[in-house]
């Protein structure tokens, strides 16, 4: 993982007011809930008592109580209550648990992965998403590391071959460029497929007038857009789970509607599409073996395989960076 980061992590309606859940993200189990104000909090889902899981007890207040010996938790992960000593006993403080900062911001759930005394930078969104837009979702597991699901969604080779019937119809195999551009942590790149006739694919630097091509883009560390129109976009959340899995958050974003009831039909025609094509690409991505991938590894990538190379460079360089931090 990229240190220093917020991570999407889980829809907001996956985390409810009054009641607990508990999941594994970051390689971690965590719990969140909301308090009396709708504040998300998350702290790590094992009680340092006897090791029970803490997901399994109860909200009292804005306290989580573990469902063994009702030791209670407050959001910085300390033990307030030990029942055991009395509700006037004092609270030794190495009686806590690891918290996290968690925001509620986009539809989404993040938690910042990282060091809690820093000062915490802005959530990384695409912000013209908030911008009129409605949308749909759907959200599922693959088992696979996060790398390989993002990875997926910058191939821009694969498009005849896994999606012939979908969005790569018309056997566009030859790849001209692609064309990639960083602004930050935000990867813009752009795709020029066409049909191979026996001619040379352009280098990167040889397309012309790329900004007009068809475009998407990637935020690091874990969110992706595809920009079809000034109406329309395909968004994804890539939830790192753990080294073998990933939660995918899926959504189809669209603002040519405006009516409300048509809006919310037409936003989950538009994801049950995306489900089709995100199952197209399951079929063949979780084959792929190793389930992670890495900036150094045995591939032979090609040309077209540019946004990948891209990715990979940044992942390493911003965990380098941390590391020498």
């Amino acid at each position: 993982m990229i240190q220093n980061q917020w991570y999407a992590v889980l829809s907001s309606k996956q985390v409810k007011k009054n009641k607990m859940i508990g999941v594994t993200r970051l390689s971690e189990k965590l719990v969140f809930w909301r308090d009396d104000a709708g504040e998300v909090h998350c702290i790590y889902d094992k009680c340092c008592h006897r090791g029970a899981s803490l997901c399994a007890g109860k909200l009292v207040g804005n306290h989580v109580e573990c469902p063994f010996h009702g030791f209670q938790y407050d959001a910085s992960g300390k033990v307030t209550l030990i029942p055991a000593n009395g509700k006037n006993a004092k609270v030794p403080e190495n009686y806590r648990v690891n918290a996290y900062q968690a925001r509620d911001a986009y539809g989404l759930i993040w938690v910042w992965y990282g060091d809690n005394n820093a000062e915490l930078p802005e959530i990384p969104f695409f912000e013209e998403l908030t911008d009129g837009f409605s949308y749909g979702e759907i959200s599922e597991n693959w088992s696979v590391h996060y790398t390989r699901s993002i990875e997926n969604q910058l191939d821009v080779v694969h498009l005849p071959f896994v999606h012939k019937t979908t969005i790569g119809r018309g056997n566009k195999t030859l790849v001209n460029g692609p064309v990639a551009k960083w602004n930050g942590n935000r990867m813009t790149f752009y795709v020029k497929n066409e049909l191979d006739q026996g001619q040379k694919p352009e280098k990167p630097n040889e397309v012309e007038n790329y900004e007009k091509l068809f475009h998407l883009q990637l935020q690091m560390p874990n969110i992706w857009q595809n920009i079809i129109s000034d109406q329309l976009r395909i968004f994804a959340a890539f939830a790192p789970v753990d080294e073998e899995n990933t939660h995918i958050y899926l959504r189809f974003y669209q603002k040519f509607m405006r009516v409300p009831v048509l809006a919310q039909l037409i936003s989950g025609l538009g994801a049950a599409t995306n489900r089709v094509i995100l199952h197209q690409d399951r079929r063949v991505v979780l084959t792929q073996l190793p389930k992670k991938s890495e900036f150094k590894m045995k591939e032979n990538l090609v040309q077209g395989d540019l946004p990948i190379l891209e990715f990979r460079k940044r992942r390493d360089q911003l965990k380098e960076k941390e590391t020498q931090n």
